[in-house]
């Protein structure tokens, strides 16, 4: 516990940060490298789909990771409404851009594959209508973000905006369950253990090196933010000069 607090001292945080990312980004990497060439060269193509299901592979992590980035953005946007840290404050900033990425990563790909299976790119059904109403949160925190050149005022209204637009999260996650959808159900569910070993093998690598990778982009993206925010520290000047 006490490590943890530590982790809220800015120049702390920038030196662990430091040292975990590229670890983060290289096994991140290794893993999606696995995960790609098991996907592309030894998974077998489905019974009922052929090839094209070969999408999932990108699909599935960037779909998983744009709730999940979202998710644990809110959790930070919480602890900096209780304890108003400069740490709290850039990571809940930190997250947004590349959750909005992978949220559009997620629906392109959702589009390509749902063309030749579909016969269309879109349909207005719940599960992508509620994952582009979260492009649109995203894209509008982003905004937000931009508005005003005093950060206090930004953190408190970034903060609840974040923790109200959360009530999306468990509207796409469920719209498979509780509403007629063409999506097909939860990967990981009943249709989940009807894959082949090697097919779920090699996505079980890319939703682990996707996870891993956005941890570190991450990191990368809070520590600068973070010299930003606290440019007139020594430690930050430190960082600017290479001393850190």
């Amino acid at each position: 516990m006490r490590s943890l607090l530590r982790l809220s001292s800015p120049p702390v945080f920038f030196q662990f940060a430091g040292r975990l990312m590229p670890l983060l980004l290289l096994a991140g990497l290794a893993l999606f490298a696995v995960g790609s060439y098991g996907a592309l060269f030894t998974t077998p193509p489905d019974a009922v789909q052929g090839d094209v299901y070969r999408a999932i592979y990108v699909h599935v992590p960037t779909a998983w990771m744009s709730m999940f980035l979202y998710t644990v953005a809110t959790g930070y946007a919480v602890l900096h409404w209780l304890y108003k840290t400069d740490v709290s404050a850039v990571m809940m900033r930190a997250f947004l851009p590349l959750g909005a990425w992978m949220t559009l990563v997620a629906l392109i790909t959702g589009s390509l594959w749902g063309k030749p299976t579909w016969g269309t790119y879109w349909v207005w059904d719940a599960r992508l209508t509620s994952e582009l109403l979260l492009l649109f949160i995203y894209l509008g925190l982003m905004a937000l973000n931009g508005m005003v050149d005093d950060e206090t005022k930004v953190d408190r209204v970034l903060a609840v905006a974040m923790v109200v637009g959360l009530v999306n999260i468990p509207l796409i996650y469920f719209s498979v369950i509780y509403w007629n959808t063409l999506h097909q159900g939860m990967t990981f569910g009943s249709g989940g253990n009807r894959m082949a070993p090697e097919m779920r093998q090699a996505l079980l690598f890319c939703v682990l090196g996707v996870w891993l990778l956005c941890a570190g982009l991450v990191l990368k993206r809070a520590r600068w933010m973070l010299v930003a925010r606290c440019e007139h520290a020594q430690w930050a000047r430190n960082a600017i000069n290479g001393g850190v």
